[in-house]
Order: structure tokens, then C-alpha cells, then sequence
């Protein structure tokens, strides 16, 4: 196992064999040999998905293979379009996986349009229409490309996977290159969902990050439409993005923009689904789709626009929930991390990039200033006079040391072999035409530019914000965003469908359902739940049927609230019982009851009131005829609960207001419940 793979997973603890037994003859083990090498191999194949095809690294934010696609045309730039197919064939020398992963994270990263300039059919986003073959279309890196990500003498480089070439570990990009393309990847037991991010906000950020100020970040898509990103939490949570819809007319809707994941083609078969559904009242769909999405949805004139246009984000894809979830490798090792920890981490990168470039420029500039000087003292100084009776090499390098040793104070540095070598080719027509004035003025020149160096390094953070705020005047109005931010008012499935369902009742057959004929129950949504109640005391809770037998005892139908209130009065055995009660918590399809087994449901509801009228059957034994029963003070119980008793005189008549022939006259005392 490579060291990395230990890093990334840990040493794999050798196990006990443990012989099984003996069946055809063979002798296999439980953790034997075979196991081990099943575990290492798989560790070794899990580790290298992860590393070096799947997720991204967190320091130049791309995967081996766009970071190969972008190398090959970093050494084949000449500024002139190249063949897809030639970038391919090159890239080939450094990835092992053919020319069709890498053709398509190529087309991929053009797409994108920071990095690598397009000519021909790079496929169209929208429709989802394919590129044209590798050998039809050319590209080349853009600008940004060219002076943002690239720079060899600050590269790591190693062997290929075949040892003949060198690639890049990493590229030293200066900009948030992660945050900008944002990537996706599944790998071994690890997934990532990076989304991308504008580019000019991502800059302005840094500039805030090294103000020490705070700043916020969202996501920006390429196929614009709205976006509301109140859930995003930084990048560990999810946003809502909707196609752009605009009322042409009366009865015309147009998609100006599709959210991004979908396509015109994937767009418009939901909206198709949804309308074949009920949900939409569609007449037609026109799809003038090109350069820019423009799909018109024509309605019948009973379809109100507003509501059609609710009814598009709820039910089809003009609406799209897309989760984020940043996973990087860090160290050879994935993480999680969040938008502002990458962005924050990137910063810190920039600070580094820089400064080694300034450095090495400081560098350059004193080896410059020092060759300059050398030529100027060799010339002035007139040392080539004193290699004149030298008879070896020796002798000729050590009288133009000689020569130089009293003016070493004016050098930048010890004179090396090189330097003398490099004095002795200079040819005497140079010495004789030797400006010394203008050598003078070019030493001034490099001292000056050695001095702004020096006071760059010495105040690193003004350096990056002019660096960032140079380079969004050079490309930031290249790179406008496209995602409009915004608020989305909730849009509540079962409202829009709250009348799409009739619940009819034929009570002669005993079935209920929104595809027979009867007596009208409600209207409801098909995301409803219905509660249903016997007289016998069952009840059950259903998604509303299309046809479903309850025979002639049904005494209720009504859309679930299992929190409430209900009342209902059921004789059991020689008594009658009362109780207020919530249903609570029902298992669809299962039968329960709201009153003991036998009992007889007299009074149900689901309104409030604040009594109760029952009058008696005529008996000579029953002095009352009439008696009111306060129940509003009454304890909400259970839905298995037997509730007080109400009487235990036969009734006639029980209701929640009188009856039409009562008589105030014959109404005795208030009524009492007797807790069973």
C-alpha cells in the first residue's frame, strides 16, 4: 500500500486465519490470504477514486483530469485554436483512462467559458444537444487562463503514469478556481456537490477576507433563472431555483430560463406529465429554443395565469431543490468543508503564490542588476586588458577575478564560474560600442524595480487587493451574474390541488370515490387524508379513493386533522357515553375505533358547541323529559378513551342544538357526567 493510501485509510490489521470446512475438496479460508488481498486492493483502488478521479483538490480546485486537459494547452499554446481531438491525443500521455472521459470533461470545462475559448458546436446547455466530434472543434485558453493559473517555474511536476513525461502536482492558480466551477463527483463511500459561484463576487470576497471584513457568498448557475438561497447555510444546505416565466398575454406563459440540472427537452416532458395529470390545463406547447431558452405555454381561456404559473414551479421541474454538499481532498485526505473555509483557504494560497513570485522576481531582477554591473566594470574597468598574456583558461578566468576583486561591494552577489564564462563571450564589437550612460540608467531602473519589489513583500496584503482589484477590472465585466437572488413565496401543493378531487357517496351501493356518481362529500387534494367514521365506532384514515365500499353505515367523511377536536355520544351495553376526543396518530388502511366494540354512535361532529339537548323516549318511569348538558368545559381525551357517562335513560333525540318541537317547559336540571 503507497503511503498515501496509509494516510488516507489507515494500515489494514492482519487477521487470524480461521479454516472453514471441508466441502469439495477445496480448503477455503474465512480471513486467509485472499481476504487480504481483496482488502488491499480494494483500499488501494477506493483510495485512488477518491484522490485522483472523483473529488477535486481543495488547492488549484480541479480533478487530474481537467488539470491534465488545461496543462496540455498550456504547452501547446501558440495563441492560435487547436483541435479538440490534438488536446485529447496529448492529454492522453498523462491520463490513463482513453480519450473519451477526457473529450467530455473537456467540452465540460469549455462550457464553462473561464478557461478555455471555444470555436464550432461545443453542444448547447439548454437543449442538451451533444458537441460535434473532437476532430470538428478547436479551442484555446483564454486570457484569464493564460496569466491566472499558469506559472511553470512555480510548479511541482512528476512522472506521468508511464514515466515518460513530467505533469503537474498542481497548478499555482491565483484564483478560487474551486468556488468558481464548482464540480460533482461519486466515489468509493464518498460523494461531492460543489455548486458554482460567481466570479467576480468570489474576488470581491477575497478583497473583504483580507480587509478582515465579513462577506457573503451563492451560488450562481450559467443557465441563469431565480434562485432563492435562504437554505443554503454557507454551502452545507440546499437552494431552490426556478425557470424565469413571464406572461406574454392572456392566455401565454414564456420560459425565458430553465433551472440548472435540466433541459428544454426534460423541461417541457414534466410540464407534459403534469397537464396528462390534471395539474396544469395546458393547450400547447411551442419550443423556440436556440442561442437563449424561449418555450411558450398556451392556455385554455379558464386557466387562470397566476395559478398556472404556481401550479409549473410545484409540479414540474421550472422548479428544483439542489443540495450542496463540499467534500475536498486537503493533504491527500477528503474533507468537508464549507464556502467560506475553501474561500478562506484560497486567500491564504494567493497570499503564498504571490509572494513566491515576487520573491523569484526579486530574484531575476538582482541576477540582472548583477550582470549588468559585471559587464559595466568589465568594460569600464577595461579587466578584458588583463586576459590578454594569459596562456590557459585558468589563468584567464583568474585575471578576470583578479580583476573584478575590488569592486565587489558594488556586485549583488560572489562571482560565479558562470559569470566569467559569460563575460568572456561578450563580443568586442559590444565593448567597443558600450554605452555606459545607458547601462547606468538601466541599473537605476532595476534598482528602482528591485525597490518596489522589496516594499511589495514588505506589505503583502496591499499587494493581493491591488492584484485581485486589477484583475476583476481586466475580466470581471466578462462575467456578470446570471442567477438572480430572491425570495420565493412557498407554494403549497395542496392548496393548488385543494379542489381537484369531488369525494362522491352512493348510498345505495355504499361507495365512496372521485370516480363515481353520488351524493357530493367535499373536494379535496390527492395529497389529503380522509377520515372516515362507521356508526359501529370504527374509523379509518385513507388517501382519497377512487372507489372504495364503506356500505350504508357511514355517518362521517371528512379531510384528516388529527389534532382536531371531536365530540361524539354512543350507547354501550344499558348506557350512553359522551367524550371530546382528537384521533391523534392512525396507521393508513387500518381499521380503529373512536368508541368501545358494540357500541352505536347516536351524535357525532367535529364542530364546537357548548351543549348538548337530549330528550328521553316516554317512559312512566322517567320523571324528565328535557335535559341540556354543558359540555365545553368537558376534558379532551383519547380516541381509545370510554368517556363519562352521559345517562342511562334511553334517548330520542340527542343533538347540539334543539329540536324543532322541544319544549323549554318540560326541560329539567342541568345534566351530570358520571365518570365510568
Amino acid at each position: 500500500m503507497s503511503e498515501g493510501q496509509k494516510e488516507l485509510f489507515g494500515e489494514i490489521e492482519p487477521r487470524a486465519e480461521a479454516t472453514l470446512p471441508k466441502g469439495n475438496g477445496l480448503q477455503a479460508t474465512g480471513d486467509g490470504p485472499l481476504k487480504e488481498l481483496m482488502d488491499r486492493n480494494f483500499l488501494q483502488y477506493a483510495a485512488y477514486v477518491i484522490r485522483d478521479r472523483a473529488i477535486p483538490d481543495l488547492d488549484d480546485g480541479l480533478k487530474p483530469v481537467q488539470r491534465r486537459i488545461l496543462y496540455s494547452l498550456h504547452q501547446n499554446d501558440d495563441g492560435k485554436f487547436i483541435k479538440v481531438a490534438n488536446i485529447v491525443g496529448y492529454c492522453m500521455q498523462f491520463h490513463p483512462h482513453g480519450d473519451a472521459s477526457i473529450e467530455e470533461a473537456l467540452v465540460t470545462l469549455a462550457n464553462r467559458r473561464y478557461f478555455i475559448e471555444r470555436q464550432g458546436n461545443f453542444g448547447n446547455l439548454l437543449t442538451g444537444d451533444p458537441a460535434a466530434a473532437a476532430r470538428y472543434i478547436e479551442c484555446r485558453l483564454t486570457d484569464l487562463a493564460r496569466n491566472e493559473i499558469f506559472n511553470d517555474d512555480l510548479t511541482d511536476f512528476v512522472p506521468s503514469y508511464d514515466g515518460r513525461k513530467k505533469e503537474p502536482v498542481r497548478l499555482p492558480a491565483k484564483i478560487p478556481i474551486l468556488l468558481m466551477l464548482g464540480a460533482e463527483g461519486i466515489a468509493v463511500g464518498i460523494s461531492t456537490r460543489i455548486l458554482p459561484h460567481n466570479f467576480t463576487e468570489l474576488l470581491e470576497a477575497q478583497i473583504e477576507i483580507l480587509n478582515k471584513k465579513p462577506f457573503s457568498l451563492f451560488p450562481d448557475f450559467p443557465q441563469g433563472g431565480l434562485m432563492d438561497a435562504a437554505a443554503y447555510d454557507n454551502g452545507r444546505g440546499h437552494v431552490l431555483v426556478r425557470a424565469l416565466i413571464e406572461k406574454k398575454n392572456d392566455r401565454t406563459l414564456v420560459i425565458r430560463e430553465i433551472p440548472t440540472g435540466t433541459t428544454t427537452d426534460s423541461l417541457i416532458a414534466s410540464i407534459e406529465d403534469a397537464a396528462k395529470r390534471g395539474k396544469i390545463k395546458l393547450k400547447s406547447i411551442n419550443d423556440f429554443t436556440a442561442e437563449h431558452a424561449e418555450i411558450e405555454l398556451h392556455f385554455p381561456p379558464e386557466q387562470d395565469l397566476d395559478r398556472a404559473m404556481g401550479a409549473l414551479y410545484a409540479f414540474t421541474q421550472c422548479q428544483v431543490q439542489i443540495a450542496s454538499r463540499i467534500v475536498v481532498i486537503r493533504d491527500n485526505k477528503p474533507v468537508e468543508m464549507d464556502v467560506s473555509e475553501i474561500l478562506r483557504y484560497s486567500t491564504t494560497r494567493l497570499l503564498a503564490i504571490l509572494k513566491r513570485e515576487l520573491q523569484r522576481r526579486r530574484r531575476k531582477l538582482a541576477d540582472e542588476m548583477h550582470h549588468k554591473t559585471l559587464v559595466r566594470l568589465f568594460v569600464e574597468k577595461r579587466i578584458y586588458k588583463k586576459i590578454e598574456a594569459c596562456r590557459s583558461a585558468d589563468e584567464v578566468h583568474a585575471a578576470v577575478r583578479e580583476g573584478l576583486a575590488p569592486y565587489t561591494d558594488e556586485l549583488q552577489r560572489d562571482i560565479t564560474h558562470d559569470d566569467v564564462e559569460g563575460l568572456l563571450g561578450i563580443p568586442i564589437r559590444r565593448i567597443s560600442q558600450f554605452d555606459l550612460d545607458k547601462n547606468r540608467k538601466e541599473i537605476e531602473r532595476l534598482e528602482r524595480e528591485i525597490g518596489e519589489v522589496e516594499l511589495d513583500l514588505s506589505g503583502l496584503v496591499p499587494y493581493a487587493i491591488r492584484y485581485l482589484r486589477g484583475v476583476l477590472r481586466k475580466y470581471g465585466a466578462e462575467y456578470p451574474r446570471r442567477t438572480r437572488i430572491t425570495t420565493f413565496r412557498e407554494i403549497s401543493e395542496r392548496d393548488l390541488t385543494a379542489h381537484e378531487l369531488s369525494i362522491n357517496y352512493d348510498r345505495e351501493k355504499g361507495y365512496i370515490g372521485h370516480k363515481i356518481a353520488g351524493e357530493k362529500l367535499l373536494a379535496c387534494s390527492p395529497l389529503d387524508r380522509l377520515l372516515i367514521v362507521w356508526r359501529d365506532g370504527r374509523c379509518k384514515v385513507v388517501a382519497p379513493p377512487e372507489k372504495l365500499f364503506v356500505d350504508d353505515n357511514l355517518i362521517y367523511c371528512r379531510i384528516l386533522d388529527s389534532e382536531r377536536v371531536m365530540s361524539v355520544v354512543y350507547e354501550l351495553d344499558l348506557f350512553t357515553h359522551f367524550k371530546k376526543f382528537t384521533v391523534g396518530r392512525l396507521v393508513r388502511n387500518r381499521e380503529s375505533r373512536i368508541a368501545p366494540k358494540g357500541a352505536n354512535i347516536r351524535y357525532f361532529t367535529d364542530e364546537d358547541a357548548a351543549a348538548l339537548y337530549v330528550r328521553y323516549r316516554q317512559d312512566a318511569r322517567i320523571k324528565i323529559r328535557q335535559q341540556r348538558f354543558t359540555i365545553e368545559r368537558q376534558p379532551v381525551r383519547t380516541r381509545d378513551a370510554k368517556g363519562p357517562v352521559l345517562t342511562a335513560n334511553p334517548i330520542e333525540y340527542v343533538g347540539a342544538e334543539k329540536a324543532s318541537d322541544w319544549n323549554d317547559d318540560l326541560t329539567g336540571p342541568p345534566g351530570r357526567f358520571i365518570e365510568s
